[in-house]
């Protein structure tokens, strides 16, 4: 997998690697200013040109940090994502509890077309920027109705207007997704967790429909959040502890790969983009370290026969 190559989306493009900027929004720890900047700068210096955030992550931190080094570069030159289903509202505390820096906001679910200009507009004045180029709708699971005839509708417009390049769902399932790609609007879909080593199901029915229509699949959460990276007892799967089962599951993995002399990390990253659907792959990273690491993962050459074990 070559990391900096690029794919076509919607009439925007993104380099092959990615990089998820939920962490350094504080995902599970606290992250410094001067690291969160630090990590983005590097992805530039080593040639990645595609970065995705979202209002959620970190409560608004995730966007204004990326905004800080992102604002200061040439737009032409990289491709940003955000997203639109959440307003940040004063009022403290956080549903999810796993961002482990307090902004004093809330996140609210708003699928309305007011709704998404004005979350695209919060998220632009966070960024610094003047406009995005892939905008998600995030996590709508409970949500279809409202982000169906409201929200999507609202991004065809947008678009339409060259206010975003392309138009595209995020979430952590991909029946729903199916369902989206069948509305004949979108130019993306953002997969996240559903096309792993662990979890194939977004093979199912979602990239076979996507390759037929057209639509460019983004991978995001290979790393399970985080058990792919390192399989152990303490490991989350899924932004929860992980079972027993799953852990050996994982550690079988991470055995058969290193009789290769694999990291399972390299395995994790490159499985997605090996499948014809998928455009680019993102990969969460909060420190400069860990994107030397995603690139290096993603670059590294893995035989054909462990794909085959692996897969078997």
């Amino acid at each position: 997998m070559n990391p900096i190559e690029r794919a076509r989306v919607g009439s925007t493009w993104v380099t092959r690697l990615g990089l998820g900027l939920a962490p350094i929004g504080g995902l599970y720890a606290p992250v410094s200013e001067q690291q969160a900047y630090a990590t983005v700068e590097r992805g530039w210096d080593l040639g990645i040109r595609y970065f995705d955030v979202a209002p959620l992550y970190g409560n608004g931190l995730a966007e204004a940090r990326a905004g800080h080094v992102l604002s200061r570069k040439p737009r032409d030159e990289f491709v940003l994502s955000t997203k639109v289903g959440r307003l940040l509202r004063p009022g403290g505390g956080n549903p999810q509890d796993i961002w482990a820096q307090d902004t004093g906001v809330t996140p609210v679910f708003d699928f309305s077309a007011g709704g998404v200009l004005t979350s695209y507009e919060e998220s632009l004045a966070r960024l610094g920027l003047d406009r995005v180029d892939i905008l998600h709708v995030h996590d709508p699971d409970y949500h279809f109705d409202d982000a169906a005839e409201h929200a999507l509708p609202q991004l065809v417009r947008m678009r339409r207007e060259g206010r975003i390049g392309a138009v595209s769902v995020g979430m952590n399932q991909a029946k729903m997704l199916a369902e989206f790609v069948r509305t004949g609007s979108l130019d993306a879909v953002l997969l996240a967790g559903r096309y792993t080593l662990l979890d194939r199901s977004g093979a199912d029915e979602l990239l076979p429909l996507c390759r037929e229509r057209g639509v460019p699949v983004i991978a995001g959460g290979v790393f399970n959040s985080g058990l792919l990276a390192d399989p152990t007892p303490a490991a989350t799967f899924n932004y929860v502890p992980v079972d027993r089962a799953t852990l050996d599951r994982a550690l079988a993995m991470r055995e058969l790969c290193a009789r290769y002399r694999v990291p399972l990390r390299a395995a994790a990253i490159q499985f997605p983009a090996r499948h014809p659907a998928v455009a680019g792959v993102l990969v969460g990273v909060r420190s400069p370290e860990e994107v030397e690491d995603a690139v290096k993962m993603a670059s590294l050459p893995i035989p054909e026969e462990l794909w085959k074990e692996l897969d078997a």
